[in-house]
């Protein structure tokens, strides 16, 4: 389970995921109305996972990478679709109610959404639990694809391959279109599928300029109650929700070489770790080495996209 929750003046911890960590404005600290609105602090840990275990110990500047990341992103998409960032400036005096100086540059203040139970994942590329599916039916979340692909096949077109959301610990599970549509209504399905395809066909333009190939991502989307449209919101486009390969060492039919937590996942797999992850028992802490080539990874895919080093 996560690592428990740092204490924020001003803020109240309401769930831990994974990685990250939401809290809530203490009402009362701002008179019963926070100075923004109606927002959340989405703060990004160094936690890791792995095989739906949160591993110790955290990868060092990770939360950093994440939240610089995405907002970084949110900047590159904004004519694309709306962002729920409200503000990241830093509290200057008790009582602003803006960003925590403890969790400075790994958070971000946000309008509260209400989310669409629905992960929109778009494929560019074959790989992972989209190739396991094309193995057993030719086709990934009811979408059908050409005979002959193989891991790490570039797709004829990039297609929307949505899942649930799985709670703490368990899988997410691919879906059709249609089961989309059957729970959130055909018109809003179409427009998540336009605007997922869309998000992807900018940043896999911008991620390719820079030498990198963007396989596949997941996005999350809600409505934003103040203003009724569909708002981009959660983490974007990084090491954690998108699979980036180096263009460069890209070659089909085998595992590509990634910016993510490849070390950790080759690591728990090896016979090094003594762990079979279809086990009950709890993942082992994982090696300083390991720890350090992830950290590089990750700085490195910020680095490589932005073409700035994280500060």
């Amino acid at each position: 389970m996560p690592a428990e929750s740092a204490e924020l003046p001003g803020w109240r911890h309401v769930y831990s995921g994974k990685v990250r960590d939401l809290y809530e404005p203490d009402l009362p600290s701002y008179g019963g109305v926070h100075p923004l609105g109606d927002v959340v602090l989405v703060v990004a840990s160094d936690r890791v996972s792995a095989y739906d275990h949160v591993l110790r110990p955290g990868i060092p500047d990770k939360g950093t990478v994440l939240t610089q990341l995405s907002l970084w992103w949110f900047d590159q998409l904004a004519d694309v679709v709306p962002n729920h960032v409200v503000s990241t400036d830093v509290t200057v005096e008790p009582g602003d109610g803006l960003v925590p100086s403890d969790v400075a540059g790994r958070a971000m203040i946000c309008r509260r959404l209400d989310m669409f139970p629905v992960e929109c994942v778009v494929r560019g590329y074959l790989t992972g639990s989209g190739l396991v599916e094309y193995r057993a039916g030719q086709n990934v979340c009811g979408v059908p694809l050409p005979s002959g692909l193989v891991d790490g096949s570039r797709l004829p077109e990039p297609i929307f391959t949505p899942a649930t959301k799985a709670e703490l610990g368990d899988h997410d599970e691919n879906v059709t279109f249609e089961q989309v549509a059957a729970t959130v209504g055909e018109d809003v399905a179409a427009r998540l599928r336009e605007l997922t395809l869309a998000v992807y066909a900018r940043a896999e333009q911008i991620a390719r300029e820079r030498g990198v190939i963007l396989a596949d991502t997941k996005l999350e989307f809600g409505i934003d109650p103040t203003s009724g449209a569909i708002t981009l919101g959660d983490e974007v486009l990084t090491p954690d929700s998108s699979r980036f390969w180096p263009a460069d060492l890209w070659e089909p039919g085998r595992a590509q070489p990634s910016f993510d937590k490849q070390y950790v996942r080759d690591w728990l797999t090896s016979p090094a770790s003594g762990w079979d992850k279809a086990s009950d028992e709890p993942a082992p802490t994982l090696p300083d080495d390991v720890v350090d080539r992830t950290r590089d990874r990750y700085l490195e895919a910020y680095e490589r996209l932005t073409g700035s080093r994280l500060s």
